[in-house]
């Protein structure tokens, strides 16, 4: 009796789930379902408190990680940030993730080995800054779009559109996705890149001393004169010396720099540039051609 599915046995009394009605069946497995589970609450709640003490404490250990030993746990997570989308989408099968992701990591590998060089062109800070700049610039476009698409078929504006609901979620959820996730990695790996930059380009030794003389006419960042093309703006910051304003722009908001190149004194941003993406991007188009402090 035990065996047979059709035939429940509740306090004692036994129910032929054949023999009842819709109503009667749902409620003799309800009643069944809480009679099994009955005392599970203690186990449950048990496990809960583990995983919360397991979770507490894992996260006081990355804090304590990242303070002490901040070089490792960057390149940990960031390796693991890096791998684990990927093999994920290979045992999926996710071929456009994949596609897309082999793009970035051959880019980027390029960045990151043209700034490791011991002797740096000058025309690598360009290069490195503008290629974050990019991947920023989209990651930012993707993330926004996908949510106001996403805001926009809660409202089910889609249907105006003749764009399905599905259709316009998996979108939603894709843009954002890419947007969040190549956001947070490019940062990363511009981050990794900035400080090898800085090591080749500062004018300063740990002490705190200028090893060399700021030429007032060469930006320090891509060893270019600064008046050679007059197409180009330059910025002044607050500690008076000069450099291009793509960039300074670059070493400030793309590598989270935010202390001058030469004299490492802060450099206030909003004080500085007033829109921090609005010029650059739109001369990344055409600095190739003009600029000839980028040759």
């Amino acid at each position: 009796m035990g065996d047979n599915p059709n035939v429940v046995v509740l306090n004692n009394v036994t129910y032929h789930l054949s023999e009842l009605s819709a109503e009667e069946k749902f409620r003799i497995e309800h009643l069944k379902y809480h009679e099994d589970h009955k005392g599970h609450e203690k186990m449950h709640l048990e496990m809960f408190l583990v995983a919360f003490v397991s979770l507490l404490f894992c996260q006081l250990v990355l804090m304590f990680w990242k303070q002490r030993h901040f070089r490792s746990y960057q390149l940990v997570t960031l390796v693991a940030m890096w791998l684990v989308p990927f093999i994920y989408s290979v045992l999926a099968e996710f071929p456009r993730f994949i596609f897309v992701w082999v793009l970035f990591s051959l880019t980027t590998g390029v960045m990151v080995y043209l700034a490791s060089k011991k002797r740096i062109s000058t025309t690598t800070p360009r290069r490195v800054y503008r290629w974050f700049l990019f991947i920023h610039t989209v990651s930012y476009v993707l993330g926004v779009g996908g949510y106001v698409l996403l805001v926009l078929t809660f409202f089910q504006v889609n249907l105006l559109f003749l764009l399905p609901t599905k259709v316009s979620v998996d979108l939603s959820l894709l843009a954002l996705f890419y947007g969040l996730y190549y956001g947070v990695i490019a940062r990363d790996f511009a981050e990794v890149c900035t400080n090898k930059l800085a090591a080749q380009i500062s004018y300063r030794v740990p002490q705190g001393m200028p090893v060399r003389r700021l030429d007032p006419s060469v930006c320090s960042i891509c060893k270019s004169n600064l008046t050679s093309d007059s197409s180009e703006k330059v910025h002044r910051l607050n500690c008076t010396h000069v450099f291009h304003d793509f960039c300074i722009r670059g070493w400030c908001i793309i590598g989270k720099k935010d202390t001058c190149p030469y004299c490492n004194e802060k450099v206030n941003l909003k004080q500085t540039f007033t829109n921090p993406l609005g010029t650059v991007f739109g001369r990344m188009a055409t600095c190739d051609s003009g600029c000839s402090s980028c040759a």
